[in-house]
C-alpha cells in the first residue's frame, strides 16, 4: 500500500498546466478589457458632452433672436433711452440724497439720546432722593 492512495484529491500535488494558461490568459486579457471599457466610457461621455453644447448653444442663440425681435418691435430710439437713464439717474440721486438726510437725522437722534442717557446717569444725586 502506497501513500498517494491515502491523500485526499483537494490536498495532492496535481499538475495543472493547462488551468494555469487559462488562468494567465484571462488575467492577460483583463487588463486588455478594462482600458477598452474605459476607452468607450470616454467616448460616450465625450458624445453626450458634445450634443448638450450644441442643444446649450441653439437655446442661446434662439434666446438671443427672441431678445432681438422683441427690441427691434418696442422701436424705441437712443435719445429716448438717453433721456430715460437720466431721468432714473436723477431720481435715484434724490432718493439717496433723502436718504443720507434720514440717517444723518436718526444718526444725530441716537447720539442725543446717549447723551441724554449719560447725564442722567452721571448727575449727582439731591440728599433727599
Amino acid at each position: 500500500m502506497s501513500n498517494e492512495a491515502n491523500v485526499p484529491e483537494e490536498s495532492a500535488i496535481v499538475e495543472v498546466e493547462s488551468e494555469e494558461i487559462v488562468v494567465k490568459e484571462k488575467t492577460d486579457n483583463v487588463p486588455q478589457e478594462t482600458m477598452a471599457l474605459i476607452e468607450a466610457i470616454k467616448r460616450k461621455a465625450q458624445s453626450e458632452t458634445q450634443k448638450a453644447g450644441e442643444f446649450t448653444r441653439e437655446k442661446y442663440l434662439e434666446g438671443v433672436r427672441k431678445a432681438r425681435i422683441e427690441i427691434e418691435k418696442l422701436n424705441f430710439s437712443p435719445e429716448q433711452v438717453e433721456t430715460s437713464i437720466k431721468q432714473i439717474q436723477s431720481e435715484v440721486e434724490k432718493d439717496w440724497d433723502g436718504l443720507l438726510k434720514e440717517v444723518k437725522s436718526f444718526g444725530d437722534r441716537l447720539s442725543d439720546a446717549a447723551k441724554a442717557a449719560w447725564d442722567a446717569l452721571t448727575a449727582p444725586r439731591s440728599k433727599s432722593e
